[in-house]
């Protein structure tokens, strides 16, 4: 444990406060000899790095609990492995600069169920750059963040819907002798869903009233009347 704080450039008095209070995970035992490695060296350095952004010790737990619980990043790239989206690592801290205040335990527990976010050891993983751009553009934007990720559910079921529906025509109407893979699909089906949302989102905006997307007292991010 000396040694740890050493290296961590905190007081042993500090470390046996965190180990305490559950925010590094205890050490190896072998007899009388507790070993700390770099995964708890890793752990205290970020603790420091979120103190110094103005996490409290108490949301800092929540959310090492959260992360420590979170799904492992195998199962996450498992669950599809995107032939084109690239995953991108962070620190815990990295995730709290992308989207400052936002990034709660509830926010983080959400985008772990969501699949958006997995763990590998003290790293984090989003499952997309494209994603995660987009998230924290829409959030600098004044979106909370629990919007986003409710927005982003909605979209993957959506989604999900579109894919089923290429994916049936594609093998209904194509004959099995034809050399035609599935996968070509991928290029035509973006192009059509591509060209329809620009297209609903020039109907949807040529309508004065949906022009003002600004006023969150007015609709919510669907673009329904609250009051309907």
């Amino acid at each position: 444990m000396e040694e740890l704080a050493q290296k961590a450039g905190i007081t042993v008095r500090t470390v046996r406060f965190y180990r305490e209070r559950g925010l590094i995970p205890p050490p190896r035992r072998e007899g009388r000899i507790a070993w700390y490695d770099e995964h708890h060296l890793a752990r205290l350095r970020t603790i420091a790095a979120l103190l110094e952004r103005g996490h409290t010790l108490s949301g800092i737990a929540e959310l090492s609990d959260a992360f420590d619980k979170g799904r492992d990043v195998g199962e996450l790239l498992g669950l599809g492995a995107p032939t084109e989206e690239q995953p991108v690592r962070l620190t815990p801290e990295e995730l709290a600069d992308h989207f400052a205040g936002e990034v709660t335990p509830e926010n983080l527990v959400a985008a772990l169920d969501l699949g958006y976010l997995g763990t590998d050891g003290d790293e984090l993983v989003h499952i997309s750059r494209r994603l995660l751009d987009a998230s924290s553009t829409l959030v600098r934007k004044g979106v909370p963040l629990a919007a986003v990720l409710e927005a982003g559910q909605r979209v993957r079921e959506h989604a999900d819907a579109l894919a089923e529906l290429f994916i049936t025509v594609m093998r209904t109407h194509v004959p099995d002798s034809a050399e035609v893979d599935i996968e070509q699909l991928r290029p035509v089906a973006k192009s059509v869903v591509e060209a329809e949302l620009s297209m609903a989102l020039d109907r949807r905006l040529s309508d004065p009233k949906d022009r003002r997307i600004g006023d969150p007292q007015d609709r919510d991010l669907s673009g329904r009347d609250p009051a309907e």
